[in-house]
């Protein structure tokens, strides 16, 4: 949730209100203070940070844009300022990517309908997606992108690595049976410490936090290429029924009434 006031013609105060990935990511009041350090060094040239924040919000920012003379310099401003929520909720993963315990796994929730864990053992921390759909279409879409995912991974000897099952992984063994309960399966990928060293981190943990929204964007993107697909066959066929002479277009009607 968000809050704009301003004060006077050139500061805005923008609240916002966002609960944190999970008890371990952030503490249960206020946002931590490397949450902060990160808000601060993302706004800096046109907001500081506010604190106390105000009531009822994790953070307030106060913007002003009076120094950004240039007007694309204030459009990719207003761009960083829409990306505040992904801003905060990442930097608790990128924190909670190296900072976890030596076993177990951490519900986290980016977005209410599609939580996600993470899970660290030795050498190794695995980001595990259970996926659930809507219909039939979506699943068989997804079940296929899924399976092209581990054979392109496998490809790649850097980049982690994907599986995917249609039982929950051994890391979950315990978690209650209402989050483990899909139609999809689950996406599992191992990452190890070279794919959180410094910048990659931050490029990790946004990639996790948006996986389940990527998915279901190349779900609609191939709903749409079969749909175009069949809407342009059935336009070729209808052109080539047309070209067609009347007397052939006769014919081939009495021919399959007589059949």
């Amino acid at each position: 949730m968000y809050r704009a006031s301003a004060s006077d013609p050139e500061n805005v105060y923008l609240s916002i209100s966002t609960p944190s990935l999970s008890h371990e990511a952030s503490p249960s009041t206020g946002l931590p203070e490397f949450t902060l350090q990160e808000a601060t060094k993302m706004y800096h040239k046109f907001a500081e940070v506010v604190e106390p924040s105000k009531e009822g919000y994790a953070l307030t920012l106060k913007l002003n844009f009076s120094g950004l003379a240039r007007p694309k310099d204030r459009a990719r401003a207003v761009r960083q300022v829409s990306l505040l929520q992904s801003v905060i909720l990442g930097s608790q993963l990128k924190h909670l990517l190296g900072s976890l315990g030596s076993s177990g796994a951490t519900k986290l929730v980016y977005n209410h309908r599609d939580p996600f864990f993470v899970s660290r053992t030795p050498g190794k921390i695995s980001a595990i997606f259970p996926m659930r759909f809507r219909d039939d279409t979506d699943l068989a879409v997804a079940t296929s992108f899924f399976q092209e995912l581990q054979d392109a991974g496998s490809s790649y000897a850097r980049a982690p690595r994907c599986s995917w099952s249609a039982i929950p992984p051994p890391e979950l063994r315990g978690e209650p049976v209402h989050h483990l309960t899909t139609n999809g399966g689950f996406v599992s990928f191992d990452i190890f410490e070279r794919h959180v060293k410094r910048k990659r981190a931050a490029k990790t943990a946004w990639i996790l936090l948006n996986f389940q929204a990527y998915v279901k964007y190349h779900i609609k993107c191939t709903r749409n290429y079969i749909q175009s697909r069949m809407r342009k066959r059935q336009e070729t066929l209808a052109e080539v029924r047309t070209s067609l002479p009347p007397s052939l277009c006769q014919s081939k009607k009495c021919t399959c009434k007589n059949q």
